[in-house]
């Protein structure tokens, strides 16, 4: 048997009504889910206490490691591969298996020790009843790529999409029910769970793993080469939360933690998805011999345009989003949420620069980015946490451009896409957050400080939003219609962009979660 969809020639509308179609799935489906998400979330926060957060932080730093070490690059080889039958499938299935029961093994094993090291001893009941979520990822890697590989996202989209439901549901009356930390560990069980049964049925999955790996060396190659580059992206994503851990307060860490993930929600949900369509496409692409130079500036523009006025808003207005949104009990973090979202457009780019080299073989490049920035991340947070939560956020200040220009410096010349031009695609969005932040801050100086935080997130937000649009529309309007345009194609127009490309995008994801 052979897997259809890969390799093939294709007329170029062809191929871009798929990606459309998978694109509209994916990110549509993810969008609607995280808009599930985020309403159970606020729901949950108000329910519970920092505390319950910091334990949760504790523990997911252990899960997050191993999680990125769960071989979901062994089924991604499957989507670069130029033929898969049902050998390489239950090739991939048993080191899929192997692998995650290993990790749950590890897991119950090391939850003392991290409880220990943390001073925390209800950590290790955390852990323990967390290995539970590593049953569950062979049957959700495996049809994901398969999916993927065929870029089908129709069942993705209902499987992330009924899991949200499920997840949230859970979380909300475990809540309400005073189940406290248990609440958050409870529901991504129950949408891991339910997410694999749907995913197993619609990539008709009906096939036995093959523990004989002969003639899987490639498979296995390029699995441990992104597994590795995974190890060193758990340095980058979680040095911060281990360090602190074991210095910061549990409410203190419940701040910082819940703060970053404010913040990293954009880039860490709704990229990675974009991501999913993208490598595939651009793995075709590079198979086509077609270069991936304008695809990427392209990419790049169009999503900075989008969460570069998102994150400056972010910034301007934390203190009054946090307390409308979160209660007055969550102020403390809004000057975190604020010099966080500083930084976040730029990991936004970051993100987007490995499927430039991951699509076409480029490994080694994606394994040197990873090093530096396992390097760069740890060294700026343990010299940063000795100032608190916000000697954190300046370490992100120094760590992520440092990172995004060592990136670029080694993925621009593979794709032939010269730094200049990626800067002039970058100059509407910037010059219109630019502007932005002029008005929001000389409203900020005029407005009276009685009309309370609701009324002046609404007013900073609406001034914010009508000058950012009023700049673009104003002084880049090609740039406007380009953008509108790409949402409005026909299958018959020419290929559109992919939105963005596959990495670790999420502290808590894989490249393809």
């Amino acid at each position: 048997m052979t897997i259809d969809g890969a390799g093939e020639q294709e007329a170029p509308e062809g191929f871009g009504a798929r990606v459309r179609s998978a694109l509209a799935w994916r990110w549509g489906s993810q969008l609607v889910a995280q808009f599930i998400t985020w309403g159970s979330t606020i729901l949950v926060v108000r329910l519970l206490d920092p505390s319950d957060y910091g334990l949760f932080a504790m523990s997911q730093v252990v899960v997050t490691a191993l999680n990125f070490l769960n071989g979901w690059s062994f089924a991604s080889s499957l989507i670069q591969a130029e033929k898969v039958g049902e050998r390489e499938i239950g090739q991939a299935f048993a080191l899929l298996l192997l692998t995650n029961g290993a990790l749950a093994l590890i897991q119950l094993l090391i939850a003392p020790l991290a409880a220990s090291y943390y001073g925390q001893p209800e950590v290790a009941a955390l852990l323990r009843v967390q290995a539970l979520i590593f049953l569950a990822i062979p049957f959700t890697a495996l049809p994901t790529a398969l999916l993927a590989r065929r870029l089908e996202f129709r069942g993705q989209g209902i499987a992330n999409l009924v899991s949200a439901i499920v997840a949230a549901v859970t979380a909300l009356v475990l809540a309400w029910r005073g189940f406290g930390v248990w609440a958050l560990i409870y529901a991504p069980i129950a949408g891991y769970a339910v997410r694999a049964a749907i995913m197993c049925v619609a990539a008709r999955l009906w096939v036995r793993p093959v523990f004989d790996l002969k003639g899987a060396g490639r498979m296995v190659g390029f699995g441990g080469a992104l597994t590795l580059c995974q190890l060193f992206w758990i340095v980058q994503s979680q040095s911060d939360i281990f360090i602190a851990g074991h210095v910061f307060t549990v409410h203190q860490l419940g701040l910082y933690s819940e703060a970053l993930f404010l913040t990293l929600i954009v880039t860490g949900r709704f990229i990675p998805p974009l991501n999913d369509v993208a490598f595939p496409a651009y793995s075709e692409l590079h198979k086509a011999g077609r270069s991936l130079g304008p695809y990427f500036e392209r990419t790049m523009q169009s999503v900075l345009l989008v969460v570069s006025p998102i994150y400056i808003g972010l910034s301007l207005t934390a203190p009054e989003a946090i307390l409308v949104v979160f209660g007055a009990k969550w102020t403390g973090m809004a000057p975190i949420v604020s010099g966080l979202a500083l930084v976040m457009p730029l990991m936004a780019v970051q993100i987007i620069c490995s499927p430039t080299v991951t699509a076409t073989g480029k490994e080694r490049i994606y394994l040197a980015t990873s090093m530096a920035g396992a390097a760069v991340f740890a060294t700026s947070f343990l010299i940063g946490v000795q100032f608190g939560a916000q000697g954190l956020v300046r370490a992100w200040w120094v760590a992520a451009p440092t990172l995004l220009a060592i990136t670029l410096a080694l993925t621009l010349p593979q794709i032939k896409l010269p730094l200049r031009r990626l800067l002039l695609a970058a100059l509407p969005p910037a010059a219109a957050c630019l502007a932005m932040a002029g008005v929001v801050a000389a409203l900020r100086l005029v407005l009276p400080a009685d009309i309370g935080p609701v009324a002046t997130l609404a007013i900073l937000g609406l001034a914010g939003a009508a000058t950012y649009c009023a700049i673009l529309f104003l002084a880049w309007p090609d740039v406007v219609r380009q953008s509108l345009a790409m949402l409005r194609r026909t299958p018959s127009d020419p290929l559109p962009l992919p939105a963005s490309g596959p990495a670790p995008g999420d502290r808590t994801s894989t490249i393809a979660d």
